[in-house]
């Protein structure tokens, strides 16, 4: 685009009857501008721990039935190393907003971990601006931290302890610091309306994100939204095929929940923009305890796991690298 478009008309784009002409260029533009490449990362989840009261996440701290833990230095490292050998050059470690880790333990981590020559995205929460520089002199390549939603009205209902603004702060301080930075936000959060996702999107055009994982919103049965709709994947992939249009050279994965919802609609996003997919090499003692929303998770293999993420992606056409 020659311009960013004005928050109406996304929002009026997002609800045109017929959106096959949209897609059709969110994907030229991205064969023009990040090629056939399919992106392939691991995502390592080493504490459900949080300090957060987010209302919509199954890890709250308000949730008492969460089963709590805590992954060793060591595992973490071993897992890490283990991602590596199976052929993945991004490690994504996330957790929840968990005190324990403190800047200088994650740090020892991720200088143990880059002895691999391994990616590190981290996705750890909001940080001081001297910690986030800390880690990233420890070695972290990417940090991710998804904004949830653009709306001041929504972000104060959905987190009670917490500000958007501080939010964006942060995400301003990392892109200042050189990470590459990744945000995001969900489709169907309670309140939400085509002109809240189009702030979404031009939010993160604003901070010039690297990355955006835009997923729909699937309540958790131990959350306060629990009897909330899920939200739509049709949605979901609009917004993926807009914000490609819209920055060119952005990383846009198949999210997680989108599969949980629709496998299909996680393989057809790819021809709407996306080129990055992600998988779980989290332990499987832990990987189904860190419980954002519901999922029907199986048992980790994450060498036959990488395989067939390559044989996936070749018959999509694409080039798994």
């Amino acid at each position: 685009m020659d311009r960013a478009p004005g928050r109406r008309e996304l929002a009026s784009l997002l609800k045109m009857e017929d959106f096959s002409s949209v897609y059709a260029e969110a994907d030229r533009v991205r064969k023009v501008n990040v090629s056939d490449v399919v992106y392939i990362r691991s995502i390592l989840e080493f504490s459900n721990h949080c300090r957060r009261q987010c209302r919509y996440c199954g890890l709250n701290c308000t949730n008492r039935k969460a089963k709590r833990f805590r992954m060793k230095p060591e595992e973490i490292v071993s897992t890490a190393r283990q991602a590596w050998d199976a052929g993945y050059k991004t490690v994504v470690l996330q957790s929840g907003e968990d005190p324990f880790y403190t800047p200088q333990l994650l740090g020892e981590i991720v200088r143990e971990i880059k002895k691999t020559g391994i990616k590190i995205t981290l996705s750890c929460g909001e940080m001081s601006f001297e910690d986030y520089s800390y880690l990233k002199e420890c070695g972290a390549d990417r940090y991710l931290l998804k904004q949830e939603t653009a709306d001041p009205e929504i972000y104060r209902a959905l987190h009670p302890d917490s500000q958007l603004e501080e939010r964006i702060s942060c995400l301003k301080n990392l892109k200042k610091l050189g990470y590459e930075t990744g945000s995001g936000f969900m489709i169907g959060l309670p309140g939400q309306s085509l002109e809240t996702i189009a702030a979404d999107i031009l939010l993160i055009y604003e901070i010039g994100c690297d990355m955006a994982g835009i997923g729909p919103f699937i309540p958790h049965p131990d959350t306060p939204l629990k009897n909330s709709p899920h939200g739509s994947t049709e949605l979901t992939k609009r917004a993926v095929a807009l914000t490609r249009i819209l920055m060119p050279e952005i990383n846009l994965p198949a999210t997680t929940a989108l599969g949980v919802l629709d496998a299909e609609e996680k393989n057809s996003v790819f021809s709407c923009g996306a080129n990055v997919v992600m998988r779980k090499v989290t332990p499987d003692a832990y990987k189904k305890l860190y419980e954002i929303y519901p999922a029907d998770l199986g048992e980790t293999d994450i060498y036959k796991e990488r395989r067939e993420l390559e044989e996936m992606i070749h018959r999509l056409g694409r080039i798994p690298v």
